[in-house]
């Protein structure tokens, strides 16, 4: 069931639901959620069964503002306090020392908790309607079977839930990946995912240069989307050169089906079955794009989706993250 997310009924309705342990469908800037009252730990089971996700896999919680930080964190660092200020709401998850009690199952049994605000208006308005019912916050993944690509619209969610699931419809997603993933929980940040929040953005908000999980491994904590296979379609996903892109399609010619193509690149191909998509020159532009290219690929019959690497600069390291991570399922 999609209900308009703007209404303030639909609000109150999805609400009422999640405070008695329901599932409901969230929209974000990022990607839409699948969203539990975070500390009902049987509501949050459900989210687990839904997804086919492993329960040890930790989920994010989405509070409605800063004040939210203080039921599930039982600490925050002054650099983390310094991204708060800067970047919430918004697309940026900061991974804290976890309050004892709280969000047990939506963190997997972990003793960090993963906190996000998000921007937009409609989860905002329900997250401050839960507060008001007591609910403190939600977690909620990306609402999609475990490891496949992300929504980005309410029919998204529908194609992966059916019609039993209450989802609130925001309009498409305005940044279209994933939020950023900073671990603040060993002293120093740890850019555990990337997404559109920098490293530079970070270490400028918080004076300090993030360092990278491989450059302090250990005791890093488990957070979502970091598994090397995720954000998958159904077709088998290759990443190649504008070059490698152009000589495959020569290669196939007419014969060529099947078969979608992503790229920058200005490509030509002979056959008519064929679908080429371009990919915008602008990072962001491409983020917010991708996940529903792919989903759309999908849907066309492709069983191969080949796709041009994106530029290895700053603003496109969320994008890179996501397509290696879909090639390599």
């Amino acid at each position: 069931m999609i209900l308009d997310g703007h209404r303030p009924e639909s609000i109150a309705a999805a609400a009422q639901a999640l405070r008695g342990g329901a599932l409901v469908g969230l929209p974000t800037e990022t990607v839409y959620g699948l969203a539990a009252d975070a500390d009902n730990d049987r509501a949050v089971a459900q989210i687990f069964t839904a997804k086919g996700r492993p329960s040890d896999h930790p989920l994010i919680v989405h509070v409605a503002d800063a004040t939210g930080i203080a039921h599930f964190a039982a600490e925050v660092p002054a650099f983390a306090q310094a991204l708060v200020d800067a970047f919430w709401p918004g697309p940026l998850t900061l991974i804290l020392p976890r309050r004892a009690g709280r969000a047990q199952a939506a963190t997997g049994g972990q003793d960090s908790v993963g906190l996000r605000c998000p921007a937009h208006p409609v989860a905002h308005a329900l997250l401050a309607a839960c507060a008001a019912e007591g609910v403190h916050g939600v977690a909620a993944p990306s609402a999609n079977r475990f490891g496949r690509v992300s929504p980005t619209t309410a029919e998204h969610v529908r194609a992966e839930f059916g019609d039993g699931l209450l989802v609130l419809d925001g309009g498409p997603c305005g940044v279209g990946i994933e939020s950023t993933i900073i671990d603040c929980t060993r002293g120093v940040p740890v850019l555990l995912r990337p997404g559109a929040i920098t490293r530079a953005q970070i270490a400028s908000a918080c004076g300090i240069e993030p360092l990278s999980k491989e450059e302090l491994p250990e005791h890093t904590p488990r957070a979502s989307g970091t598994l090397e296979a995720h954000y998958a379609p159904n077709a088998k996903v290759r990443l190649m050169d504008a070059k490698a892109l152009q000589t495959g399609l020569d290669l196939l010619g007419a014969d060529a089906a099947h078969l979608a193509v992503y790229a920058r690149a200005p490509l030509r191909t002979s056959s008519a079955k064929v679908l080429l998509r371009r990919m915008p020159d602008d990072a962001a532009a491409t983020a917010q794009q991708l996940f529903s290219v792919l989903r759309a690929f999908d849907d066309a019959g492709a069983r191969l989706i080949w796709i041009e690497v994106p530029p290895a600069t700053p603003e496109w390291e969320g994008v890179r993250d996501r397509l290696q991570r879909a090639a390599a399922a």
